[in-house]
C-alpha cells in the first residue's frame, strides 16, 4: 500500500525544493494537498512522480515542479484573488487556495468540472466556474493573478482586461521550438511578458493559434 504522505514529502524535497522554489508557502501547500485525489484512481500510486498526469478528456496536469515555479512567479499574497484557467480536476487550484485569499477555478469540460467540484468542496475559498477557457471569467474580475493550468499558443486579450493594473499572469507558452514558462504583467492597457524558465505542457482547448495557410 502506497504511503502517500511519504510520497508527498519526496515530491517536495526531491522535485520542488531542488528547483529553486524558495517560497515555503508553496512547499507547505504541496505537502498539505493530497495529489493522489486529483488523478484517476488507477494512477494514484504514481501521483507524485515527475509527470504531467493524464486526467481524461485529453487533458494533463502540470508537472509538480512547473506548477510550483509558476505559482512562485505569480508572487501571491494572502489577500489576492486568483483565476485558475483550465483547472481540470482542481489540483492547481487547491494548492493556490492555500496561499491566496480567493480562487476561481475555471473549467469547460463538464466531467472534469464535476470532479473538481467534489475534490475542492472542503476548501471554502474556491469557486468552481464552468465556461470556455479562452474567455476567462469576467464575473469574478479583476484578478490579482491568473494562472493558466496548461500551455497556450496565444494569450487572449480577455485576460488582460480581467487582470488588475499591476496584476500578473503565468502560463506555459507552447507551440514553438522551445516552449517556456512565461510571466506577464499588466501595466495600464498593456500586457508585457518574458520567459522565466524552460517548461512544456499540453496546449489547452481554445488556446491554439489559428492555422496559417501558405499560397
Amino acid at each position: 500500500m502506497t504511503d502517500f504522505a511519504a510520497a508527498r514529502r519526496h515530491m517536495v524535497d526531491g522535485q520542488v525544493r531542488t528547483a529553486d522554489v524558495t517560497d515555503h508557502r508553496i512547499s507547505s501547500a504541496m505537502l498539505e494537498v493530497p495529489r493522489e485525489r486529483f488523478v484517476p484512481p488507477e494512477a494514484a500510486a504514481l501521483a507524485y512522480l515527475d509527470l504531467g498526469h493524464s486526467v481524461g478528456a485529453g487533458r494533463c496536469m502540470l508537472k509538480p515542479v512547473v506548477l510550483a515555479k509558476l505559482i512562485q512567479a505569480a508572487d501571491l499574497a494572502s489577500d489576492h484573488r486568483v483565476l485558475v484557467v483550465g483547472c481540470s480536476t482542481g489540483y492547481a487550484a487547491a494548492v493556490v487556495a492555500k496561499i491566496a485569499g480567493q480562487v476561481v477555478a475555471l473549467e469547460q469540460d463538464e466531467k472534469l468540472a464535476a470532479v473538481a467540484q467534489t475534490a475542492l468542496a472542503a476548501q471554502s475559498n474556491i469557486t468552481v466556474a464552468k465556461g470556455p477557457l479562452a474567455d476567462g471569467w469576467a464575473v469574478g474580475a479583476p484578478y490579482d493573478a491568473i494562472l493558466i493550468d496548461g500551455a497556450v499558443e496565444l494569450v487572449p486579450d480577455a485576460f488582460r482586461r480581467q487582470l488588475k493594473d499591476g496584476g500578473k499572469l503565468v502560463c506555459v507558452l507552447g507551440g514553438q521550438a522551445q516552449p517556456s514558462a512565461m510571466l506577464y504583467r499588466r501595466s495600464g492597457d498593456e500586457l508585457g511578458g518574458r520567459a522565466i524558465f524552460d517548461a512544456a505542457a499540453s496546449v489547452l482547448p481554445g488556446f491554439a493559434k489559428p492555422p496559417v495557410f501558405a499560397f
